[in-house]
């Protein structure tokens, strides 16, 4: 991490699985590759890898525990060694055996000193959010990675449900595909309450071809200062990636330089959240 500086770098992005994509007929033309191996995949993962090495936190989505579409490789695994990062977890969301394992990832250079993965409501399974905590006790960093609903009602209920686990985090980074512009989130009155704000409002993110909607983002708590933000140009997936630099209070910086051994929470928010 460069906190020499007490500046921390993190990035967002949906990769597809590994699947780069053009044009929108080619989710008819290569929708084959969400379900059967293909030859470029390695490939373009290698080429995602070389743009995560900058950052020292990444939240990924869409990515594949390993399943017979991706020649059975875990994706997080693969690109934390291929980027070098000492540190990842990833939370399958769908899981259906050999055919494909569907989820969310973090990858840190630093570890964390608490795991906690959540089921997302929803009208439909399949949906989580990964929170991760560094630091110390007395002052740790969360960083909470999720890929949201498609659907604005079930969305609505997934922003509430962040919204009240945001409350409990002082210092806190929010990051991933929100499946929705900047504006209904800066309007959310749970995150509102939670003190969040986004930190990118005008980058567009997908599709990667012809960025014309910013569906991935990432939001802060006040503390923590937005030095420089962007989408970047690396169109190996149907979205691009979203990178943030932060500037961190000095005392939250010298609490990312220990940690304790992680400890790992599951909870299902499906039926009464």
């Amino acid at each position: 991490m460069h906190l020499s500086d007490n500046r921390l770098r993190v990035l967002t992005y949906n990769i597809q699985v590994g699947i780069d994509t053009l044009r929108y007929r080619q989710y008819l033309t290569r929708g084959w590759r969400h379900v059967l191996p293909f030859g470029r995949r390695r490939e373009n993962l290698d080429q995602i890898a070389a743009v995560l090495r900058d950052y020292d936190i990444v939240a990924l989505q869409e990515i594949d525990a390993g399943s017979y579409r991706g020649a059975f490789l875990n994706q997080a695994q693969y690109l934390a060694d291929r980027a070098g990062f000492p540190n990842w977890h990833l939370q399958v969301n769908r899981d259906y055996g050999a055919l494909a394992r569907h989820g969310i990832a973090i990858l840190s250079r630093v570890p964390p000193t608490g795991i906690r993965e959540c089921r997302l409501p929803g009208f439909l399974p399949g949906r989580g959010a990964l929170l991760m905590s560094f630091g110390s006790r007395e002052r740790p960093l969360h960083v909470l990675a999720v890929h949201l609903s498609l659907g604005r009602r079930s969305r609505d209920r997934q922003l509430r449900y962040l919204g009240r686990l945001a409350m409990h985090c002082k210092d806190l980074i929010l990051l991933g595909d929100m499946n929705c512009a900047a504006w209904p989130l800066q309007r959310h009155s749970g995150l509102i309450h939670a003190g969040l704000r986004v930190a990118d409002v005008e980058g567009h993110s997908y599709p990667s071809w012809r960025p014309r909607r910013n569906l991935d983002h990432v939001l802060v708590s006040p503390a923590l200062k937005v030095h420089r933000c962007g989408v970047l140009e690396h169109p190996m997936s149907d979205h691009l990636p979203v990178a943030v630099e932060l500037d961190l209070p000095p005392a939250l910086a010298q609490s990312l330089a220990g940690a304790r051994p992680a400890e790992h929470r599951k909870e299902d928010r499906h039926a009464n959240a």
